[in-house]
């Protein structure tokens, strides 16, 4: 996969230059800005490391096709690209070893995926992978029952406390409560037993 280094003075010229050579806009590349000394009275000069997200997305389906051959499992991938995030969904002839119990061999295999793209690339990205709308599912579950649990503090003014989560549930839980007029979140606990705890807040007059 390749990177594309552009040097100058301004940003917004570097990146325009950058979009016209490669021929692609400033919403479908990442980058990463450093400056370096240009001489003793030449002030600085701001670097940009560029890569296309179209790149990143087809190292990422590369890499989950090797995965899958490894462990021979016939399956497809399929890929989307929106809002500099990336997303795959696995369809295979095995979704409950790709899945394991719990998601927790899906999590395993997000973790390699995600860190493998971004040694590789020095930049984060956004990536989501799942299994035939496995995450996609449990998401909605997590969702209802956590509105409904928001519902219940409302009336109760009880916190409630909420199993450990990942970070990735938990960005859902606050989220899906945001809007909670009387409703707030917190995550509380050390790793891995890190969790969520809803809380009624008072609404000055």
């Amino acid at each position: 996969m390749e990177k594309y280094i552009y040097k100058g003075k301004n940003k917004e010229e570097i990146l325009r230059i950058a979009c016209e050579e490669l021929k692609t806009t400033e919403q479908e590349i990442i980058y990463k800005q450093t400056e370096e000394k240009s001489g003793l009275f030449g002030g600085k000069k701001i670097i940009l490391e560029i890569v296309k997200i179209s790149d990143i997305a087809e190292l990422g389906k590369s890499l989950l096709e090797n995965l899958l051959y490894g462990l021979k499992i016939k399956g497809k991938i399929e890929k989307k690209i929106r809002e500099n995030s990336i997303s795959y969904n696995i369809h295979s002839n095995n979704n409950g070893l790709l899945i394991g119990k719990n998601g927790k061999i899906l999590e395993s295999i997000s973790t390699f995926i995600k860190h493998s793209i971004n040694s590789q690339i020095g930049l984060y990205i956004n990536i989501l992978i799942d299994v035939e709308n496995y995450k996609e599912k449990q998401n909605y579950y997590l969702e209802r029952d956590v509105k409904k649990i928001a519902r219940e503090v409302t009336l109760s003014k009880i916190p409630v406390k909420l199993d450990p989560m990942n970070s990735y549930e938990r960005r859902i839980v606050h989220n899906a409560l945001a809007k909670f007029e009387y409703i707030e979140t917190a995550s509380e606990g050390e790793e891995p037993n890190r969790y969520v705890v809803i809380k009624y807040k008072e609404i000055d007059d």
